[in-house]
């Protein structure tokens, strides 16, 4: 998956973290490019000269596998996410909308754990 962005060493980085993955070992900060590499997925971050001007077409959905989904949540949010929107409801079930440093939303969903204890795996 390639995205667009102002700074993609930064973003990739934000990324790398989110992804528990690596960033290349040859993308510095000031390259045009820089690529993230995960168990679950391969990111290209591309620079480009115009910034986002609205909500995301696509985005990714993130199903923390070694921890629940509010314990994600707090976990990127301190890497730098934003909230954009709570749909989380009683019960356990619903996700978050959080947005990356650059404003591109993701979603962070219940890991697979949360769903077998509520039936929903």
């Amino acid at each position: 998956m390639t995205i667009d962005c102002a700074d993609p060493h930064a973003l990739a980085s934000f990324w790398a973290q989110v992804l528990e993955g690596t960033l290349g070992e040859d993308d510095n900060p000031g390259d045009e490019e820089a690529l993230v590499e995960s168990a679950g997925a391969a990111l290209l971050f591309i620079r480009v000269p115009e910034g986002k001007s609205v909500k995301n077409r696509v985005h990714l959905d993130v199903q923390p596998q070694d921890r629940n989904r509010d314990e994600e949540v707090e976990r990127l949010l301190a890497l730098g996410a934003t909230v954009v929107g709570d749909h989380r409801v009683p019960g356990g079930k619903g996700w978050v909308t959080l947005a990356d440093p650059e404003g591109n939303e993701f979603c962070v969903e219940r890991s697979h754990a949360e769903r077998v204890a509520t039936g929903d795996a």
